[in-house]
């Protein structure tokens, strides 16, 4: 089966945010571009509860199959964790028959805490407002949350462990798991008498240090540095919380030996590959440690330097010959954040993604785009600093999506190239009101300058639109805020249609 197909039908000419034209896409492919790019908070043209009805909908329309392996790929693959909950609880109201709900749920749940995170979004999806709100839970949803009881030991139990609306024992007492083994039963009676062990973790040590009471500030600081060089030292806290904390333990101004340790955990290639991290999120940690005064400011930011460099060294595709443009959109509706809490853009998603097709290639232009199209220089290697380079010049091209001038700046000079990305919302116009259109402009590209040359738009928003007919002409969608889009458009290198890398997804 073939998910993404658009040349056996007729695509459908639509009119996108912006008011230009846009072509819709299948089902299968709006499906995946809107989970994928969503944090489930609110964005510029949508709000979340426009976006999950948008999904629920979407759902409805795609094969079950696919549905799930998309989930389990959102989950596992792209690293997303809220999403794919929707993604199986919807299709749990809507399949049935046989064991393929409760296989999807059993692979998403990665976290222990994400099994009450599944029986939560349960409750609100099928509106249970009285008391026995998870009462008649689908038998699915009850054997995909048991199986998965069986993933966890008793510190990852008890480090989430949270009082919420639901709890694990309410989840142990909705599913009835069975224990694999006697120390397994043991564990769930745990569970049962909130008898589990109080986890080591960063969170419960530092909560420590703020319940007690101390002569003077300096004695509390001194207390807070002590504390985060034990946690250093003992090499129990994991690679997202260090990442997270670069700031309050550069402030705590540990020991010289501490931030050696830091640094090199940071920069450590096995620890970088396991910890799955999202792009951006070596870009949040650099843009708060540069606020930080400390002497070790630096040492820490070149860690984070080598350490996304880490993350980009399986980018397959690339060659000293292969020429390559990339295009950043620094329209207004790019700068949406990713989440409430975040202050990452959705613009800066774009940036990493870019720098880290760039670091892997070494025949480049690359620049951005809004009212004009502007190329700029950069170094390979500076990944993150890159990306502050081209904060800082966004405002020289306007604000708009003028995409078309682009292409029309390869047409005009007459440069051919190989691959060319854009990084966008794909919410693309023309604000000059002219007649000039990126479609056009591509289709003139491929006729008088670079018949081979294929085009990528990576879709940062997921709002279910293309700028041009995708899959024809060389043109190629792919959505995501992970470097594992790389891996997508790797597989359509070897001539495999943008959405195998979800069709290869196990459910066993």
């Amino acid at each position: 089966m073939k998910f993404n197909v658009f040349t056996k039908q007729r695509t459908q000419v639509i009119t996108n945010h912006q008011g230009e034209k846009a072509y819709k896409m299948t089902p299968e492919m709006e499906l995946y571009s809107a989970v994928v790019t969503t944090s489930l908070e609110k964005t510029t043209y949508e709000n979340t509860s426009d976006r999950v009805k948008r999904i629920r909908k979407l759902i409805r329309n795609c094969d079950p199959v696919f549905v799930a392996k998309l989930a389990v790929y959102a989950r596992t693959k792209m690293n997303l964790r809220s999403i794919p909950v929707v993604l199986a609880v919807e299709l749990g109201k809507i399949h049935k028959g046989d064991n393929l709900v409760s296989k999807t749920i059993y692979n998403i749940i990665q976290r222990a805490d994400e099994i009450t995170e599944v029986l939560a979004y349960y409750q609100l999806a099928n509106k249970r407002n009285d008391v026995k709100k998870l009462n008649r839970l689908s038998k699915q949803v009850q054997k995909g949350i048991a199986a998965a009881f069986t993933k966890f030991d008793e510190y990852q139990f008890a480090k989430y462990n949270r009082k919420g609306e639901v709890t694990l024992k309410d989840a142990l007492f909705l599913t009835h798991p069975k224990p694999a083994s006697e120390d397994q039963q043991f564990l769930f009676n745990k569970i049962v008498n909130d008898t589990l062990e109080t986890p080591y973790t960063w969170e419960v040590e530092l909560s420590k240090v703020g319940q007690q009471k101390y002569a003077s500030v300096a004695a509390k600081k001194e207390a807070v540095t002590a504390t985060w060089e034990t946690l250093i030292q003992s090499k129990k806290v994991g690679y997202m919380a260090i990442m997270r904390n670069l700031r309050n333990i550069l402030q705590a101004e540990v020991s010289p030996d501490c931030i050696s340790q830091v640094a090199a955990y940071l920069s450590n290639e096995k620890a970088v590959l396991n910890s799955r991290q999202l792009p951006f999120r070596f870009l949040s940690a650099y843009n708060e440690v540069q606020l930080v005064d400390s002497p070790y400011t630096s040492y820490i930011l070149e860690a984070l330097e080598d350490a996304i460099q880490i993350s980009a060294q399986n980018i397959q595709g690339f060659d000293i010959h292969t020429r390559v443009l990339m295009a950043c959109d620094v329209s207004g509706s790019m700068f949406s954040p990713v989440s409430g809490k975040s202050k990452i853009q959705c613009y800066d998603i774009g940036l990493v993604l870019a720098m880290l097709l760039q670091n892997r290639s070494n025949n480049t232009i690359t620049g951005i785009f809004g009212d004009r199209w502007m190329t700029y220089n950069l170094p390979k290697k500076g990944i993150l600093s890159n990306v502050t380079a081209l904060k800082k010049i966004e405002g020289k091209v306007g604000y708009s999506t003028n995409g078309y001038k682009v292409i029309e700046y390869l047409n005009q000079k007459k440069k051919v190239m190989d691959k060319v990305f854009f990084f966008t919302d794909l919410q693309m116009w023309n604000s000059t009101f002219g007649n000039n259109h990126i479609q056009k402009e591509w289709l003139k590209y491929k006729r008088n300058v670079a018949p081979h040359a294929k085009l990528y738009l990576f879709d940062l928003m997921g709002h279910g639109q293309a700028p041009l007919r995708i899959t024809q002409n060389d043109v190629h969608l792919i959505a995501g805020w992970s470097d594992k889009v790389f891996e997508v458009m790797h597989a359509i290198e070897n001539g495999k249609k943008a959405l195998s890398e979800i069709k290869k997804m196990k459910l066993d």
